[in-house]
């Protein structure tokens, strides 16, 4: 019981710290003191701390690496933005239609991550890795090739342009390949993205700290003492990569619902999105899900924070990568902050024994 209790401070403590970030942001929203390219960001950041969360339950729960996280975001991205644009005239209610891109989106990118983890995760090594990079360059890839239109017929699909597509003049063009989707409805907001991030916590803490959980993660300590114990490894680690796909489908129904225009470039869906989003997961503390929170929201508004400062703006932001990553991974550190641990607990258990 005393076990449980302290996880459950643990857990609130973490839904707190979102809900106080959440509060002094609509704060400094509401009065003023906050610039307009700012509040632009807000939506964004609450997609990539959902993307650090989800992919920590790969990388640092399981214990696998995953390279190719941006292109789960992508598809759930294009999946709800696709249903989205053509179901805006069949569902007027903007908050029905957003859930239920919402569930497409999770969906689809489960789907996608149970199509890839099923062959990948029997085998063991860096295939995952392999496999995740591959996966994220290809769907990026067919959705700038990916010609998709509307007419009374129905749906054409091409993949060379508009015109192959054989619509009749009254038609809709909906995926209009690198131009991507135009005029998806901008159903995100920041309390919506805060509610997801709350939603997206409790699940993740809650399956780690589940018997599957502690399942997941004997695989990862040890792979043959888990399966000598009866642990169906195969299962568990689908379990946690299909849950962790999912959960970056829906970032991707978030960014996709906050823009004009949705496009597949290298910037959005790339290779250089995945790496940054595992930037988020190894500064903040690999397992450590307080930390990928406060590791993506430092370096997504890092860089705009210091826009003032004009050429040496990157120049303090790899600074703070470095401290960052040494004060996190450093031995030094480490054996510092376990000591300062220790010596605040028995403060606390003196202050505790003399009430």
């Amino acid at each position: 019981m005393k076990k449980m209790n302290k996880i459950t401070k643990s857990n609130l403590i973490t839904y707190v710290m979102v809900i106080v970030i959440y509060i002094a942001a609509q704060a400094m929203v509401m009065t003023g003191n906050m610039s307009s390219l700012m509040q632009g960001l807000l939506v964004p950041l609450c997609a990539y701390v959902i993307l650090a969360v989800s992919l920590n339950l790969t990388v640092g729960i399981l214990g696998e690496l995953s390279l190719g996280h941006a292109g789960f975001m992508c598809v759930g991205a294009f999946i709800s933005a696709f249903f989205s644009k053509c179901m805006m005239d069949v569902i007027p209610m903007a908050g029905l239609r957003y859930f239920l891109a919402l569930v497409i989106g999770a969906a689809a990118a489960g789907v996608c991550g149970i199509l890839i983890g099923i062959p990948v995760l029997r085998l063991k090594g860096d295939y995952l890795a392999i496999v995740t990079l591959a996966f994220g360059e290809i769907i990026k890839n067919i959705m700038n090739i990916l010609f998709i239109g509307k007419d009374a017929n129905g749906f054409h699909f091409s993949t060379k342009d508009v015109m192959s597509l054989g619509m009749e003049p009254e038609g809709k063009v909906i995926i209009n390949g690198p131009q991507g989707i135009t005029g998806t409805p901008k159903d995100s907001t920041f309390t919506i993205g805060v509610i997801l991030i709350l939603l997206t916590l409790f699940i993740v803490l809650n399956l780690i700290h589940s018997r599957s959980g502690r399942a997941i993660m004997s695989i990862r300590d040890n792979r043959i003492a888990a399966e000598s114990i009866g642990i169906n490894v195969t299962k568990y680690k689908l379990m946690a990569f299909s849950i962790s796909a999912a959960l970056a489908g829906v970032a991707g129904v978030i960014y996709a619902h906050n823009l004009a225009t949705l496009t597949a470039q290298p910037k959005n869906f790339g290779y250089n999105m995945s790496i940054m989003i595992l930037v988020f997961v190894v500064l903040g503390g690999i397992g450590n899900i307080r930390g990928s929170i406060i590791a993506a929201i430092v370096l997504t508004l890092l860089p705009e924070l210091l826009r003032g400062l004009s050429d040496y703006r990157m120049l303090i932001y790899a600074v703070v990568l470095i401290a960052m990553m040494l004060f996190n991974w450093s031995p030094k550190a480490i054996e510092w902050r376990e000591k300062y641990a220790e010596k605040f607990k028995f403060r606390k258990k003196a202050k505790a024994e003399e009430v």
